[in-house]
């Protein structure tokens, strides 16, 4: 367990992944506000440019009132049209600039009177100056005297409504300077702290890697270092288990010599001298002889088990409906001696090994034969079904796996052996009892094993027992 602890999930990782998240945040944060500072920047920009733009409209209509005064003038001293070129210029403008400068200070309520006053003193500035440019060659001088100062008052009255008005837009327009220029100092003041702030994030997110990368780096030596060991321990298994295998298959082969030998003499003894023992001596001679028997048989069963994953087999096609004939064929005599019913559904064609298919299903149709109640007759029902919980079984997910039921009407087993009845050499019952080696389930779960399957046993004590074999299809 302590080897399993440097694999195990890192907080590295995560704290990789949080340095990187901040930092985009941060810049992606620094781009929104950068951005919003900018369009401050731009809109207080705009204000500035605005009043900029009616200081000068204010301009042009003085300028244009200006013209106005200086053409009326300029005729009424020399009565000469000539001077009134400005005055016919400027008249039509007026109007226009009047206009322009109401849109102007469209926003501004309070300029937008302070411009209808302007227009009425304007109005009544030309007026004065129209009846004086009238009177040039009828009225009298005393009347065009008046007609000046009236005219001048009016003039001035317009000078000042003019520079009161460019006094309040030069105020705006110191406002909205010193703002325009604090919007761009806090522009570079945020774009400065989000960009040291993402820094330190990077520098952060850097050194974690680094840091990262060399535990990984640790832990790559250390699982090579594992890896090659698990290797030397898995040759050193792979060896010790042909030692087994040869030193099973050599035991069973070299012990049944003297075994046939014991059986041969025994037999011998059986048949020349039977007259001359007495009962106790024949007693003695039969338990000798079944006794090799059943060592003989496990010695066979114990081989045959050695010998299963040492064989080469080659899979092919196999019907489970001819392996099933075949397997009631060898038991014929027992199903007709204690009177069996078997009912087999049709069952489906797999990739296989017939002859381990043969083995398998033989092993548990005789279990299901032998392990009745005295006095019944066996019911054995085989079907089958699609496994669709191939996963929680811990087979491989998105493959075909078929699924065939034994199910006997036997003396049954506690649940609790469901898992250890498939250990080799594990009996439940006494060999008096019930005859057997103790290997047939080890051989059928070592056989399903072999073909990436599983093999499961339910099971109450006198109410039957189901094997669930669960093969590939393919």
């Amino acid at each position: 367990m302590k080897r399993l602890v440097p694999y195990l999930p890192s907080p590295f990782s995560q704290r990789i992944a949080l340095s990187f998240v901040v930092a985009m945040l941060l810049i992606a944060g620094g781009f929104a506000l950068s951005f919003y500072s900018y369009n401050q920047y731009g809109a207080d920009s705009e204000r500035v440019e605005h009043s900029y733009r009616v200081i000068g409209k204010l301009d042009a209509v003085m300028s244009a009132l200006k013209d106005v005064e200086t053409g009326s003038r300029g005729y009424a001293l020399s009565q000469d049209s000539l001077f009134l070129e400005p005055y016919y210029i400027a008249m039509p403008q007026l109007p226009r600039d009047l206009r322009a400068l109401r849109r102007l200070v469209a926003d501004d309520p309070t300029q937008v009177c302070r411009t209808d006053s302007l227009a009425k003193l304007v109005e009544l500035k030309i007026s004065i100056t129209k009846r004086r440019i009238k009177g040039v060659k009828t009225e009298q001088s005393v009347v065009m005297d008046s007609y000046l100062r009236l005219g001048k008052i009016r003039m001035d009255n317009v000078r000042r409504w003019i520079a009161e008005m460019v006094r309040i837009e030069q105020t705006l327009l110191a406002e909205r300077n010193q703002q325009a220029r604090q919007s761009f100092r806090n522009t570079l003041l945020i774009i400065f702290a989000l960009s040291v702030l993402t820094f330190i994030a990077l520098i952060v997110a850097y050194r974690l890697l680094e840091a990262e990368l060399k535990r990984r780096a640790a832990n790559e030596t250390q699982l090579r270092a594992y890896e090659d060991e698990l290797r030397a321990q898995i040759r050193q298994l792979e060896a010790s288990n042909q030692e087994l295998e040869r030193f099973a298959f050599v035991a069973s082969h070299d012990l049944q010599e003297p075994l046939r030998k014991i059986q041969s003499f025994a037999s011998l003894v059986n048949e020349r001298y039977e007259t001359q023992l007495d009962d106790a001596g024949r007693q003695f001679l039969s338990k000798i002889m079944s006794s090799a028997n059943r060592m003989s048989k496990l010695i066979k069963e114990l081989l045959t088990f050695s010998r299963l994953n040492g064989i080469k087999n080659e899979f092919k096609p196999v019907n489970l409906n001819h392996v099933m004939q075949r397997v009631l064929t060898e038991y014929e005599q027992t199903v007709t001696a204690s009177n069996a019913r078997i009912t087999i559904d049709e069952l489906p064609t797999i990739q296989a090994v017939p002859g381990q298919m043969e083995q398998l299903f033989g092993n548990l149709i005789a279990n299901a034969l032998k392990f009745t109640a005295p006095g019944e007759s066996p019911v054995i029902e085989v079907s089958t079904r699609l496994i669709s919980d191939a996963v929680e079984r811990g087979l491989r997910p998105g493959k075909s796996y078929s699924g065939i039921i034994v199910r006997d009407s036997g003396i049954g087993f506690d649940e609790k052996y469901a898992t250890h009845i498939f250990d080799l050499f594990q009996r439940l019952h006494g060999k008096t009892t019930y005859e057997g080696t103790g290997i047939g389930l080890a051989i059928c779960k070592r056989i399903v094993v072999f073909h990436k399957g599983d093999i499961i046993a339910h099971s109450q004590p006198n109410r039957g027992a189901t094997f669930t074999v669960i093969l590939p299809e393919k």
